[in-house]
């Protein structure tokens, strides 16, 4: 007994000896598995995954891009994305320095003496170069448009025998952003037999076409050689966009064959770009150009659009849209050495055998830009596949590219002809008017998701809310994207409400943006599609004194849904559609 008693007691002080070092060997291979399991489905979650958007990407440059926008409320697909104009910040205060004219200097100006003995004709002509007649019309409009500040005047030009043009840079006092204005209306004077002159009237916003620059005419322009466009005011080294100057955005042309000869290219051919978002295909492009200049090349790119069902009336993808309606193509062949694809194969038809110009091709979007610096031949062709989203043009600039291609976005503006419509309803109203946003449509019909949306934006809970925000009698402008607007009718008793439709003679038949984009169009006429809607409701928006967003100010709901808002707050949401 004793002995099988000891011999138990030895095997079990065996066990127990041995307990720890056991449980530390099992703890260490379960975690080598664990890390193992852990290494292999990552690398098959990196293999197949397949991002539904480019736009999705955690890079820093994506998220800066999107989250910055100083309105949250329009920031989805839907909605207008953010443009070189936008991010020109540190410019706004540079632009905000210009001197001012004020009435105290124009009142600083040389007095015109006049002879009393002298006897005018009070039923002539009126002399338009007489600086009396000038200081005259600077103070008038000074005087007038008080909430705008006045950077630089025009000398006036005759209009008729009782009136004179003039034109004038400006930017609204309340103004966030940093592009400057430009307006040119007719004075009409009245002038006593004793000389004295005075404004009897000032017209409406751009009624003084005399003084509106005339359009420059350049049939034939080089790629990297033509003059900077002198349209753009600079402040320091950047370029402010003018809106409501001239639009000269015909296509630049190689003016001969030594010219083209010596010429190095590079184009994107092919992919799965087309028909995406807005924010997908700058995205892609703005990739392209990047390399182009890295490269130090002229960028071959299609000015012809796929325009996303997202925007369309129809609900279906449209081709055939010109970059020029949606971008400013002026701006961008003046800062950045572009051609047009089909004018480009034709000179290349033309001219590649006899000058034996070479073609670089390139299948593989991880062929590097730092691989091409060396590459001779003329032409750099990348060419995509058919299969997503290995086929997108972005995937050039991603990986250590990344750090090596700047997006130029400086380089891209939005079109300045729907940036005119934006200025213009801002002038019919006086620059002086608060702004609201309010989505609505399929968000305020699903309760799961925003369950206060309906109710939040209702006339009644709108008016509630604004009584503490926006004076009463004051010019309210309503984006949104509720198809009846009849919806808001109650607020007409308390503000005199706008909305985009009531400003559609800016884009009618009659109207010169309807003229200018026919032409673009080879002598069709152009729908003012979704996008072009969304971007100047947007833009009329952010030009409001006071500005309420749906998901900052109107509704506690989040813009994504129930349970998103720590994500990123309570602002976003829908863009506006009319």
């Amino acid at each position: 007994m004793l002995g099988r008693s000891g011999s138990l007691t030895r095997s079990g002080s065996f066990r127990a000896e041995n307990l720890g070092a056991d449980a530390i060997t099992a703890i260490g291979n379960l975690c080598f598995a664990l890390f193992v399991l852990g290494v292999l489905i990552f690398t098959v979650i990196a293999a197949t995954y397949e991002p539904e958007d480019p736009l999705f990407r955690p890079t820093t440059k994506i998220t800066n891009f999107l989250t910055s926008a100083s309105n949250a409320t329009f920031t989805t697909d839907t909605s207008v994305l953010r443009t070189g104009e936008d991010f020109l910040n540190s410019t706004t205060s540079a632009v905000a320095a210009l001197p001012v004219i004020e009435i105290k200097d124009v009142a600083a100006l040389p007095s015109i003496v006049t002879n009393p003995e002298e006897t005018c004709d009070s039923n002539g002509p009126i002399d338009c170069t007489d600086p009396e007649v000038f200081h005259l019309m600077m103070r008038a409009a000074i005087e007038k448009f008080q909430d705008i500040h006045f950077y630089r005047f025009g000398k006036p030009i005759r209009g008729d025998e009782r009136s004179c043009d003039m034109a004038w840079r400006f930017r609204p006092k309340e103004g966030k952003t940093a592009s400057l204005y430009k307006d040119y209306r007719r004075f009409t004077i009245g002038r006593s037999s004793g000389c004295n002159y005075t404004v009897v009237d000032i017209g409406e916003y751009h009624s003084g076409g005399n003084a509106r620059k005339k359009k420059r005419n350049r049939n034939k322009e080089k790629p990297g050689f033509e003059p900077k466009n002198t349209t753009p005011m600079a402040v320091g080294s950047v370029a402010i966009p003018v809106v409501g100057e001239a639009v000269n955005d015909s296509l630049p042309v190689v003016e001969s064959e030594s010219s083209f000869r010596d010429g190095k290219y590079l184009i994107y051919m092919g992919g799965g770009d087309r028909c995406k978002s807005m924010n997908h295909y700058l995205w892609s492009f703005l990739c392209a150009l990047g390399e182009a200049q890295y490269l130090n090349r002229t960028l071959v790119m299609d000015l012809s659009i796929c325009l996303s069902s997202m925007y369309t009336s129809t609900n279906q993808d449209e081709e055939g849209k010109d970059f020029r309606f949606y971008f400013d193509f002026e701006h961008l062949k003046t800062s950045a050495s572009v051609l047009d694809q089909k004018q480009f194969w034709v000179d290349w038809g033309k001219w590649q055998k006899r000058d034996k110009l070479g073609l670089h091709l390139v299948e593989d979007f991880r062929v590097t830009p730092m691989k091409l610096r060396d590459v001779k031949d003329s032409l750099i062709m990348r060419k995509f596949g058919t299969v997503e989203p290995d086929n997108f043009w972005y995937r050039v600039c991603e990986g250590e590219t990344e750090s090596v291609i700047q997006r130029p976005w400086n380089l891209i503006w939005k079109s300045r002809r729907l940036m005119e419509i934006v200025s213009t309803i801002a002038s019919r109203l006086n620059w002086d008017f608060d702004s609201v946003h309010v989505v609505r449509g399929e968000k305020a019909r699903n309760p799961r998701l925003w369950p206060n949306l309906a109710a939040d934006t209702s006339p009644d809970s709108l008016l509630s809310t604004l009584r503490d925000k926006v004076d009463e009698g004051r010019n309210l402008y309503v984006a949104t994207n509720e198809a009846d607007v009849a919806f808001f009718d109650p607020l007409k008793d308390k503000y005199s409400v706008h909305f985009l439709r009531d400003y559609g003679d800016l884009w009618d038949e009659s109207s010169e943006w309807h003229t200018e984009t026919k032409a673009l169009n080879n002598g069709n006429p152009v729908e003012f599609d979704g996008y072009m809607r969304v971007e100047v409701d947007t833009e009329v928006f952010l030009r409001g004194k006071k500005q309420l967003e749906t998901f900052n100010d109107l509704t506690s709901d989040c813009k994504d849904g129930v349970g998103t808002c720590g994500g990123g707050g309570g602002g976003g949401g829908g863009g506006a559609s009319s």
